[in-house]
């Protein structure tokens, strides 16, 4: 019996073979060039597709001192690597991320189970959530583009107010 990653050819030869692999459930499979309305016949009509939503969730609660603050923030950060902002002070903070959901509920349940979830690993302040919003990301860059809205989440990363 050979062993050989799968793909490989025999030793000795030059190119390596392709081994394909399929897409996930929600990818859709959108043609540019295609100017038919083909893709939407194909898929079944029971599988919906996963949006990107834009979330600030806002978080206050008793104080604690700062650099306990923004460790736990960057720790979460670590944790949640689509985390792209956070600003926070001893007493309150606001993290903005984004998130794939299917739909709006799916992405709000998913931000207000954040905090809770990592609050022992990152060892975040016992604060509640006080705020949460959750856009689309057609509503979000429509915002951007009129000057209105959240301002762009740069620079990246957890910062004092």
């Amino acid at each position: 019996m050979r062993r050989a990653r799968p793909g490989a050819l025999p030793r000795g030869t030059a190119e390596r073979a392709l081994t394909s692999v399929e897409a996930g459930a929600d990818f859709d499979e959108f043609d540019a060039s295609d100017t038919t309305d083909q893709t939407t016949e194909a898929r079944p009509p029971d599988r919906e597709l996963s949006k990107l939503w834009h979330i600030t969730l806002s978080v206050s609660g008793a104080e604690a001192p700062l650099k306990e603050v923004r460790r736990a923030l960057e720790q979460l950060a670590h944790d949640h690597p689509f985390l792209l902002t956070s600003r926070y002070a001893n007493d309150h903070a606001e993290i903005r991320y984004w998130e794939e959901a299917r739909d709006l509920h799916d992405a709000a349940a998913v931000a207000l189970r954040l905090w809770g979830e990592h609050r022992q690993s990152a060892k975040l302040p016992p604060w509640e959530i006080v705020g949460l919003e959750v856009i689309d990301r057609e509503t979000y860059h429509q915002r951007i583009a009129e000057g209105y809205g959240p301002p762009p989440a740069a620079p990246v990363g957890v910062h004092p107010y």
